[in-house]
């Protein structure tokens, strides 16, 4: 009885098959970012130190006519269902996609412009 306690306490510890040398780490995307897949609730980051936390780069545009997304800011996370319609939550840890905004147009990913009108709010055709 003891040697099958000592049997299975060894193979608890130190297990037949090695540990992997690599910690597992999420897949990032591959290929560019599809901003028209973006909706819900959306954290803006603006703290460089948590960039790399975040799933995508964003640039604010000043002119509506340059912006890739159109975004409408819902009062309810219900009603942020389709594309350009978004929550901002408290916190990243609340929010679907937790985006880094940069001052550099040239580092971003994609634009958005905020509409106060919701029938404007969706996505750009490229």
């Amino acid at each position: 009885m003891l040697a099958a306690l000592l049997v299975s306490a060894s193979l608890a510890l130190n297990p037949i098959q090695p540990q992997p040398r690599v910690p597992f780490v999420a897949v990032a995307p591959m290929g560019s970012i599809e901003p028209c897949r973006i909706y819900g609730s959306v954290f803006l980051e603006t703290n460089p130190a948590r960039r790399g936390f975040c799933f995508a780069t964003v640039y604010l545009e000043s002119e509506e006519a340059f912006a890739d997304v159109l975004v409408y800011r819902e009062d309810n996370k219900l009603f942020a269902d389709k594309a350009g319609f978004w929550y901002s939550p408290a916190g990243p840890n609340f929010a679907d996609y937790v985006l880094f905004v940069t001052e550099n147009r040239a580092l971003a990913d994609f634009s958005i412009h905020y509409t106060d009108v919701r029938s404007f709010a969706g996505c750009r055709p490229r």
